[in-house]
């Protein structure tokens, strides 16, 4: 670089050209710096830039040398929030999976002085007086711009906890910590009194962090904002009745039909081999055991703690196939979200998943669109008859593929088939609402939750640990915000899924061959890379061309359930 008269002057290196030089097609990237090249579809040159930018990715006006010390300072800071962020992540991981029994205690408290920092550093006034420095500059930024994005996101993120002070970030992660070790027991006990007092802890937390926030309609509008930002009590509650409406005829209809045998998922099934098989599947869909592992836990999740370490859990049941497999396939859609992150993003806060329904949207269209579909098995069903051949071996493609996809009334949600599994999903909803509305309290909250599966779904658990104790949400987070977006998840799977299949026809056909890269690779390029860059809102519109509707979602389930029911 030359500088002169005060102003910073690029040396073009030999050979690269204005851009009117070269034909609209195969202009070239170039950075002056590295005098590195490569091919873009379009681009120009900035005389007041360093680089060569391809066409709509950053303004005219470039940086001044202030300019790029403030956002690397930025950057800096918002790097040592991830990083405190990412330990608690994977203390939490620890936690779960291996941590003895007496480490409970020690662990809260470790969570809470890392969260307690992390809040510090993020409510920092230095902080935003960086984003309110790089105003200006943020203005020149095209609304795709990658800094314009991380400008937009670390704003949002900041003017948030600046609300929320640190040491309630602090003493809520120690209590989720403890009230985690006490479920954990309290669940196979079947004993919800022992963890009662920590869920009304958790519900005096919940509202006060909503009242961190003035000026809401509803008291959970904070909390549903924390996981899918832009969606509101209102909003979900419109959707869910609209969905509730079209569903419910669905499960009728198909009530009235002979039930589907499902007894061949009930054999003996040893972990060992259950494991084996699902892992062969998910790494043959994408996920990445050099970036990436599987562990048993209490009830499965994904974790990152960056984007080159994203792991996952299941549980597996002896006596039952469906759960560890459909578990994993899970799970693993959220980590093919996390792994096909744009990489540059790393230790930004654009550097995860936009929001709790885009999230699930992933890990539904893998466990569901993808791994309960017919072509899927049409290749995998042999595979899994040689590992199982005694449980399966009389047991036909057509019989099996009927079993996975039986509907029927059932206790636990995770388990659920696709037609009845947003109704577990809306009545906890219903319950947080009434919970943080004081219309329901904790000590009632079994019973509410009996009455509800009774007068929704026909029938009753025979106790608290297939009721009110088998989601672990409520017991390591808010109360509030925690579910609608698995339904919001089911929703925008079958909106992504039809747009990819139009998107490349050979999709389907690939599946049945056991070949999952061109839909990996279109969800990764019209989805996963952006990460934080767009709001749920934004992606979805991008991505299918329209807004949020249910209208897929309802052909999808009306096509596959009215073939498998003959409706």
């Amino acid at each position: 670089m030359i500088l002169l008269a005060g102003r910073w002057r690029p040396f073009i290196p030999a050979g690269v050209k204005p851009l009117s030089d070269y034909s609209s097609q195969g202009r070239k990237h170039c950075s002056v710096l590295s005098y590195v090249c490569q091919e873009t579809s379009g681009g120009y040159y900035d005389s007041t830039l360093i680089q060569w930018r391809p066409l709509g990715s950053i303004s005219i006006k470039g940086e001044t040398k202030a300019m790029k010390e403030k956002i690397q300072e930025l950057k800096a800071r918002l790097g040592e929030i991830n990083d405190l962020n990412s330990a608690i992540n994977l203390l939490y991981w620890d936690q779960t999976t291996y941590m003895p029994p007496a480490g409970g205690a020690a662990r809260g408290r470790q969570m809470a002085t890392l969260g307690r920092l992390a809040q510090e550093k993020l409510s920092d006034p230095a902080v935003g007086e960086l984003l309110a420095g790089l105003e200006e500059f943020e203005q020149t930024l095209t609304y795709e711009d990658d800094e314009a994005a991380l400008f937009r996101v670390a704003r949002r993120d900041y003017e948030r906890a600046t609300r929320v002070p640190a040491q309630f970030v602090a003493d809520f992660y120690a209590h989720t910590s403890e009230s985690y070790e006490v479920w954990a027991k309290a669940r196979p006990d079947n004993d919800f009194a022992a963890v009662a007092p920590y869920l009304e802890k958790t519900l005096d937390f919940s509202r006060r962090y909503a009242d961190f926030f003035p000026g809401y309609e509803h008291i959970a509008d904070p909390l549903i904002d924390l996981s899918d930002y832009g969606m509101k009590a209102e909003t979900v509650r419109r959707l869910f009745a609209e969905l509730r409406e079209r569903l419910v005829p669905i499960a009728q209809a198909i009530s009235e039909q002979p039930e589907i045998d499902d007894g061949c998922l009930a054999f003996f099934y040893p972990e060992e081999a259950q494991l084996a098989f699902g892992r062969e599947v998910i790494e043959a869909i994408g996920y990445d055991f050099r970036r990436g592992r599987q562990d048993k836990t209490a009830h499965p999740y994904m974790t990152k703690f960056s984007l080159n370490d994203v792991r996952i859990t299941t549980r597996v049941k002896q006596n039952r196939l469906d759960e560890a497999l459909f578990g994993s396939l899970h799970e693993t859609g959220h980590a093919l979200y996390e792994l096909g992150i744009n990489q540059a993003y790393e230790g930004t806060p654009l550097a995860k998943g936009i929001s709790s329904g885009v999230h699930e949207s992933q890990s539904r269209l893998w466990e569901n669109q993808v791994g309960r579909s017919r072509v899927f098995w049409n290749h995998y069903y042999h595979k899994l008859q040689g590992v199982f051949p005694e449980q399966l071996g009389s047991v036909t493609a057509g019989e099996f593929y009927r079993a996975i996809n039986k509907v029927q009334r059932s206790l636990i949600r995770t388990d659920a088939d696709e037609v009845t599994y947003n109704l577990h999903v809306m009545i906890r909803f219903d319950l947080e609402l009434a919970l943080l509305e004081g219309k329901l309290t904790i000590k009632d909250l079994p019973d509410a939750w009996q009455a509800r599966y009774e007068s929704d779904l026909g029938c009753r658990a025979p106790d608290d640990r297939d009721g009110v104790l088998q989601d672990m949400h409520w017991y390591d987070g808010f109360i509030g915000g925690a579910f609608q977006g698995y339904t919001l998840g089911n929703i925008m799977s079958a909106m992504f899924f039809k747009a990819a299949i139009q998107a490349r026809p050979q999709i389907l056909d690939d599946i049945s061959q056991g070949e999952f890269r061109a839909l990996h690779e279109w969800l990764k390029e019209n989805i996963y890379r952006h990460g934080r860059k767009f709001t749920a809102e934004e992606i979805v519109q991008r991505v299918t061309g329209e807004p949020l509707t249910i209208e897929p979602y309802i052909h999808y389930l009306q096509k596959k359930f009215g073939e498998l029911y003959q409706l």
